[in-house]
């Protein structure tokens, strides 16, 4: 067909069928709903789950800190750990701030305290399998090395069972290359032995009051691991699932309350997502600030001794507001001192 033919076609069209425009006519466009560019937007899935927002309870820093794993000594002081300088830091009673533990080259990433008050400190060192445990006194002098160096692990977080054992968490692995793991170290920390394999970095780890159920979050594909136990270093059969798959990034350490409920610190979202035995969430704790961005980096919490209060411990990134503790109640009490801390 010529290009003439062409034109004259599209001209007789044109005038049978015209193209009326208005001017009130406009492209249907998609626009963002109140806070949808938010990353710290608290999923759809959960919006709808009861929330309290906690309260701030101690600036810890004015600059940037990466704070992590509060736990309450047999005295009621508040022990937590930063993670880049490896120093364990202490809040006395008075809320008076203080150094227990000098910085140091092992690094710090979880803390718990063993039932003959010994602080057990896991260590990441350079985050590349030469990680530790390291047991001081509770004046914060050195006792021994419980998981030495030379065992290639990278030591992210760990929690006691009632024999004075203890589960591990090893932060390695990528999604696609899952190399991380969880482990279980007898008393004598001379025995270890693998409870999960092939995680892409297992960061959070929690044991049930009953001690038959262990969670696990893995941090970098968003999952909640529950295993059940028949022994400390054994799972029964079937006995590990996925049971929850969080929305965005990402889960990181995690507290279990005397009723069973499990609470789970938010990196990056300013929150604490709260589950039950079932692994059903039933209640979120926010982060004040986390609305205009702040104090997202929400890593970890406590629960203090025959209380339901809770302890929740974030840092601001390099947005200016350094690291603080937060303060707000949970659904119920916490388990008896030393237990699974």
């Amino acid at each position: 067909m010529s290009y003439f033919r062409c034109v004259v076609l599209a001209s007789f069209s044109a005038m049978l069928f015209p193209l009326h425009v208005h001017a009130g006519d406009v492209m249907p466009t998609l626009s963002y709903p109140p806070s949808g560019k938010q990353l710290y937007e608290v999923p759809f899935a959960e919006r709808q789950l009861p929330a309290i927002t906690a309260k701030r309870w101690l600036k810890v820093s004015d600059s940037e800190m990466q704070t992590e794993s509060p736990a309450f000594d047999r005295e009621g002081n508040l022990l937590f750990v930063e993670v880049f300088g490896g120093q364990v830091l202490k809040v006395d009673k008075q809320k008076r701030l203080s150094v227990l533990v000098p910085r140091n080259a092992r690094g710090s990433a979880g803390l718990a305290i063993h039932k003959d008050g010994q602080l057990y400190v896991a260590g990441l060192g350079s985050s590349q399998e030469s990680g530790s445990i390291t047991a001081y006194y509770p004046n914060g002098d050195l006792a021994r090395s419980i998981i030495d160096v030379d065992k290639n692990f990278v030591v992210d977080d760990l929690v006691f069972d009632s024999a004075g054992g203890f589960y591990f968490t090893d932060f390695k692995g990528t999604p696609t290359q899952p190399t991380g793991g969880v482990y279980y170290s007898f008393a004598d920390g001379k025995t270890v032995v693998p409870i999960l394999r092939n995680m892409a970095l297992p960061n959070g780890i929690a044991l049930s009051p009953d001690e038959k159920t262990l969670w696990v979050t893995e941090f970098a594909t968003g999952l909640l691991h529950r295993v059940e136990l028949s022994d400390p270093q054994t799972v029964v059969p079937f006995g590990e699932a996925v049971v929850y798959r969080f929305n965005g990034p990402s889960p990181d350490s995690m507290r279990v309350d005397a009723d069973g409920n499990l609470y789970v610190a938010m990196y990056t979202q300013g929150r604490v997502l709260v589950l039950n035995q079932n692994a059903n969430p039933i209640g979120q704790i926010l982060i004040p600030g986390r609305e205009e961005g702040h104090y997202l980096r929400t890593t970890s919490l406590a629960i203090k001794p025959g209380t339901n209060e809770l302890f929740l411990i974030a840092n601001d990134g390099d947005k200016g507001g350094g690291a603080a503790i937060f303060h707000a109640k949970g659904f119920a009490k916490s388990l008896s001192l030393y237990s699974h801390q």
